[in-house]
């Protein structure tokens, strides 16, 4: 890092600006989904799900992150901020509905981040023939560790040298990918595959030819597997023409992520059948890694490889939406300042970055002491927690706007009326994995924690915990709890209807 970049000992240091463009932001935003391992772990219950539909139920998952893309892009215009939920939430509704927001988005990071790295771990390791090491619990999860801090390292120097990370780890996801549905394809045309494959239709793209209650089990699967596409947003102040380039990143990568998620459903399902993936969804992740040796022979290590380099790339980036929110909250006085440090040499949050690492560190650690499906069990609690901060940016878009609405059918239907449907769809999403996750037999311990379902104990666990630290924080630092609502700017609205800026 030149010399030159840094910040005068006599001021605080601010993030570096332009330090990236729009394709950068873009591949952050891809990556931070890890599209090969986010496909590899709900291929089989989707399937189990909605059978040959499976395709037809990843697009419809597809709708509400649209819907909700739509609301980052047009609070980005108004407002450019590392802590994107939370600042805009406190903006449009007030410090207490954004305070819980920041903290949804801090708590998913600590959740996802170890699981990630142990995928990415475990799919290295298969990779290079050492299996037995991944069956080795202590090896795994010292190397688990290992890795997040690398990762966390390489968020600290810098965020080109993130961006650039970013960019070998998605090239080589999307050629594993395509590798693998292009060789399962033409198996399957050939009559060679080693299941009962199943020649593609168009109709599986029909998200209701398995029925409603397929529909809606496949929409929880599909919150997580596009959910991450807003870290690209989260570098708003870090990317060149930060009022526009971030929120069309954001766009974008959904749509990006749409095309291969329907490409490798079609080919996965074709191929394996789905009577084989519905019998076997219990596998999750590792069916991939069957398939990987049944469809690429002796060169199954390439898909194996897509897997790995895609959780290794979404443990970098999932720590950035958490670091620079807790920055954010740290410099709106929602949280101590001390979060809110910025690297002078590295113009980065390195504070809030590594208290995010650490805390996730512990995380993993300590729960799987507990057990391995208790780990997992932290992660179906994601969904509550995304579906949370999502819908709740989708009603800011639309309160913060609400003036402007119907000025045009484009603010109507782009800023209004479908930010508050991909609100109400989450929502609706919210309350249903609450009464799933109440029956502890829904969870993958099958055990009971509290008399509901340890998913369920565990995200309400996190809110309560949120709760009393806002409550407590409030108490001992009110200013922040000071500001009030507001409204957008007439000339900000202008400017959007005669697409400028």
């Amino acid at each position: 890092m030149a010399t030159e970049d840094a910040a005068p000992e006599d001021r605080p240091a601010d993030l570096k600006h332009d330090a990236i463009g729009f394709v950068d932001a873009l591949v952050i935003g891809l990556n931070s989904t890890s599209p090969a391992y986010s496909i590899a772990a709900v291929i089989g219950p989707i399937v189990a799900l909605a059978g040959i539909y499976a395709p037809g139920v990843m697009v419809a998952s597809f709708v509400p992150m649209l819907l909700i893309a739509s609301a980052f892009y047009y609070l980005n215009k108004v407002d450019q901020d590392c802590g994107t939920t939370f600042s805009w939430v406190t903006r449009a509704m007030g410090p207490w509905a954004g305070w819980l927001g920041g903290w949804a988005i801090a708590m998913t990071g600590v959740l996802v981040v170890g699981s990630l790295a142990d995928v990415a771990v475990s799919f290295g390791l298969l990779a290079v023939g050492l299996d037995g090491w991944v069956e080795n619990s202590f090896v795994r999860q010292l190397l688990t560790v290992l890795l997040i801090l690398a990762m966390t390292a390489v968020c600290v120097i810098g965020t080109e040298l993130s961006a650039k990370v970013q960019n070998v780890l998605i090239l080589a996801q999307v050629v594993f990918l395509l590798v693998f549905v292009c060789v399962a394809l033409a198996k399957v045309y050939a009559g060679t595959s080693a299941y009962d494959a199943v020649e593609p239709s168009l109709d599986w793209l029909n998200p209701f030819g398995a029925g409603g209650a397929a529909l809606t089990g496949g929409l929880l699967l599909g919150v997580f597997i596009y959910w991450g596409w807003e870290s690209a947003v989260n570098l708003t102040e870090e990317v060149e023409d930060s009022a526009t380039a971030p929120g069309k990143a954001g766009l974008w990568s959904t749509v990006i992520l749409l095309v291969t998620y329907v490409s490798v459903g079609f080919a996965v399902v074709a191929y394996a059948g789905p009577a084989f993936l519905a019998e076997n969804a219990g596998e999750e992740e590792f069916i991939f890694a069957q398939l990987a040796g049944d469809v690429l022979g002796g060169w199954d290590w390439v898909l194996l490889l897509a897997v790995c380099t895609s959780a290794i790339a979404s443990t970098q980036t999932t720590i950035i939406p958490a670091s620079r929110t807790a920055l954010s909250m740290a410099r709106r006085r929602a949280l101590p300042a001390y979060y809110g440090h910025i690297s002078t040499r590295f113009r980065t949050p390195d504070v809030s970055t590594w208290w995010v690492a650490g805390i996730a560190i512990v995380w993993y650690l300590t729960v799987n002491q507990i057990s391995e499906n208790a780990l997992l069990d932290s992660l179906t609690a994601l969904s509550l927690l995304i579906a949370f901060y999502y819908a709740l940016t989708g009603v800011a878009c639309a309160v913060y706007y609400r003036r402007h609405l119907f000025e045009s059918l484009h603010n109507f239907l782009l800023i209004g009326l479908g930010p508050l449907v991909g609100a109400g769809l989450l929502t609706w999403l919210l309350v249903r994995s609450v009464a799933d996750m109440s029956d502890p037999a829904n969870s993958y311990s099958g055990s009971s924690w509290l008399g509901l379902g340890p998913p369920l104990v565990i995200g309400l666990g996190i809110a309560a915990v949120g709760v009393l630290i806002m409550i407590v924080w409030r108490l001992r630092a009110p200013a922040f709890w000071d500001e009030r609502p507001g409204v957008a700017d007439p000339d900000v609205v202008r400017g959007i209807r005669e697409g400028k800026g």
